[in-house]
């Protein structure tokens, strides 16, 4: 067979190789140069797919214990999925009825309870401080500074969350006005847990159809890796969070310290976060009991302190185990870099994020030990002998 000739537009894989990689590199540098423009179009954009986004999150959530149902409860049921999905969305609607119903409105009392008594309680810290002073002949003017820098800071945030009523009100309006998007994402996420075996079909076909099946098998593997992952330490984490809020909660109540179901909530949500929740936690719960009851607040340390140290050494590793393989290090570089670049969401998603980018880099670390026939060491490797991980 004769060999047709190369002509001068067609171009081998090197060529097309080459190509991608200066147009990639033209649309960074174009990106770059408009970034404000790249936002302002990403932000609609993502406007518009924040129903589906919503969505997702949703799905993803309710994924897991939708499978258990699916495979413990009605696993000889033809309509299995369906009557799964059913039955996880009346236990999340349950949740939330309690929610509504039971706590936030007792956090509502307590923050509008908190405000209107705020004077008084300011009285009486600084009644206190006066009388400690007077007992133990302590140098006054520096404690009382210090009560009166104080004193301004709650009375500022005071004014702020009075003057902020007007916005809290409207911001009640827009989610009412939001009904519509909270309806398609709610929509969105029953679709697509009942045709989750169909979608991940379709985009396996699609993936395979675009790029090499090698790189394919790679890429699912990493998925599947990640996936792993993240659902073992989010779902973990939120057990775990809800188990240590209602423990303040009824630790509190036993120890008589005051608006125990504000602080708890505090607690628990805060505790998502790894690492730095039970600290973020702690310091607003005990500046608002400081002024309520410093007594309080001082039992309320000793007990943040032991529900820490529980749910570090006892708790904790016992519902997440090793989900990400990190060392503390790693997790607390994790922390600080995904909450410094994405806030809150980077706080708890970036230990998962990075436990993922850390197995990768040990495998290829592994693999090219492996190619150089060295250890970790660099000592040669013994024929069969394993690579230490790094």
């Amino acid at each position: 067979m004769e060999e047709r000739p190369h002509k001068w537009y067609q171009l081998d894989s090197r060529g097309l190789s080459n190509l991608l990689v200066v147009c990639a590199g033209i649309l960074l540098y174009l990106g770059l140069t408009h970034l404000p423009q790249v936002k302002a179009t990403a932000g609609r954009f993502l406007d518009v797919l924040s129903p589906f986004i919503a969505g997702f999150v949703i799905a993803y959530l309710l994924n897991t214990p939708t499978n258990f149902f699916e495979r413990k409860v009605y696993h000889n049921s033809p309509h299995k999925r369906m009557l799964a999905i059913v039955t996880v969305y009346l236990l999340a609607l349950a949740v939330i009825m309690v929610l509504l119903q039971l706590i936030l409105p007792q956090v509502g009392a307590s923050v509008v309870n908190l405000v209107n008594n705020l004077s008084f309680y300011l009285e009486n810290l600084n009644r206190m401080v006066q009388e400690l002073i007077q007992r133990f002949e302590l140098e006054g003017e520096g404690l009382t500074g210090i009560v009166d820098d104080y004193q301004s800071i709650i009375r500022k945030a005071a004014d702020f969350l009075t003057s902020s009523m007007p916005d809290l009100l409207n911001f009640g309006v827009a989610v009412g006005n939001g009904v519509v998007t909270a309806l398609t994402a709610f929509i969105a996420s029953i679709y697509m847990l009942a045709g989750k075996a169909r979608l991940n079909e379709q985009l396996k076909k699609l993936i395979y159809a675009l790029f090499p099946a090698k790189g394919v098998n790679h890429i699912l593997s990493v998925s599947s890796r990640a996936n792993t992952i993240f659902v073992g330490f989010i779902n973990g984490k939120l057990l775990d969070s809800a188990i240590i809020g209602v423990l303040c909660f009824v630790l509190s109540t036993i120890l008589r310290i005051p608006y125990a179901v504000l602080i708890s909530v505090i607690i628990g949500v805060t505790n998502v976060v790894p690492f730095f929740g039970p600290i973020i936690g702690a310091v607003p719960s005990v500046m608002i009991l400081v002024i309520v009851d410093p007594w309080a607040a001082l039992r309320f340390l000793i007990l943040i302190i032991a529900l820490q140290q529980f749910d570090g050494n006892i708790l904790g590793p016992k519902i997440l185990g090793d989900s990400t393989g990190l060392s503390a290090i790693w997790v607390l570089v994790a922390i600080v870099v995904g909450g410094g670049l994405f806030g809150f969401a980077g706080m708890l998603l970036g230990v998962p994020t990075f436990a993922v980018l850390y197995a990768l880099v040990r495998e290829w670390a592994d693999k090219r030990l492996a190619e150089k026939g060295i250890d970790a060491n660099g000592r040669p490797l013994k024929p069969g002998g394993p690579t230490e991980n790094i």
